[in-house]
């Protein structure tokens, strides 16, 4: 049984368990259990995956929802995704159009599939879901960086007031612009689970995401989009160490670890 499925999470918080990449898993006090980007293929070459099995088997953690932020494999895994649905046929699927399209071709009843769109709230059982845009559909001509190849999407869960924000894939440069950052900062986030990178130029650098962090006023930030792939890994320790004494609170989550989070009372 998945260490999740039996997590007692306290009114007011939410528990969060990382599998690696941008896979999460979070439950809320009422008992609602949300996944993330599941990302778990079975077949994992050793020069390409560090882990040689799947962190999870999806079909110890029942599931209510999972929310896709874009359609890349790695984000919008049919394997996982057909796991979770064989194991648990009531499960809903929410994601931009082009994952929930390819989920109906792939089979999946339109009955449980949901598209979203940047500026949308959504209630999820007693979560509340706002979804913001990761990447500016046409691009930043003016930074020479062409409009992404799929829609890419993230999005703030309301916990009865402890508010989580799951980034998704970030434009690189997401902390220079107001207009990414005010959608999100609008419904407060108290957690940030961030994808960045040291070297790449697709995503937020440390710096980058050190900035992103202050500027959306979080208390505490989480890396994300590592442990998974050999050549596409960093470490988060010097990630952590970017950041400010002041806050926010850079926070690790061990892989396949379980954080319990709550807001701090504001003041």
């Amino acid at each position: 049984m998945n260490r999740l499925t039996t997590l007692e999470v306290p009114s007011g918080a939410v528990g969060i368990q990382w599998f690696g990449q941008s896979w999460f898993a979070f439950k809320d006090a009422q008992g609602t259990v949300l996944q993330v980007d599941p990302y778990g293929p079975r077949t994992r070459p050793a020069d390409e995956f560090i882990h040689p099995e799947s962190p999870l088997d999806e079909a110890t953690l029942p599931t209510d929802f999972v929310l896709l932020t874009h359609v890349h494999g790695d984000h919008t895994c049919l394997e996982s995704i057909f796991r979770i649905h064989n194991a648990f046929p009531s499960t809903q699927f929410l994601g931009p159009a082009e994952c929930t399209d390819l989920l109906y071709r792939q089979g999946i009843p339109a009955s449980l599939l949901q598209t979203v769109s940047a500026g949308e709230t959504d209630w999820l059982k007693g979560v509340q879901l706002h979804t913001v845009y990761a990447k500016p559909p046409a691009g930043l001509p003016a930074e020479g960086i062409a409009p992404p190849d799929v829609e890419h999407l993230g999005f703030v869960l309301d916990c009865q007031g402890t508010r989580v924000y799951i980034s998704g894939d970030l434009v690189r440069s997401f902390s220079q612009h107001e207009s990414l950052l005010a959608p999100v900062r609008a419904h407060q986030p108290q957690l940030g689970l961030l994808t960045t990178h040291p070297t790449e130029g697709e995503f937020p650098l440390w710096d980058g995401s050190v900035e992103m962090a202050v500027k959306l006023k979080l208390q505490a930030a989480v890396p994300a989009h590592y442990a998974c792939f050999v050549r596409r890994t960093y470490d988060p320790q010097q990630w952590a160490a970017g950041f400010p004494a002041d806050g926010p609170t850079p926070v690790l989550i061990p892989y396949g670890g379980v954080l319990v989070f709550r807001a701090d009372p504001p003041g």
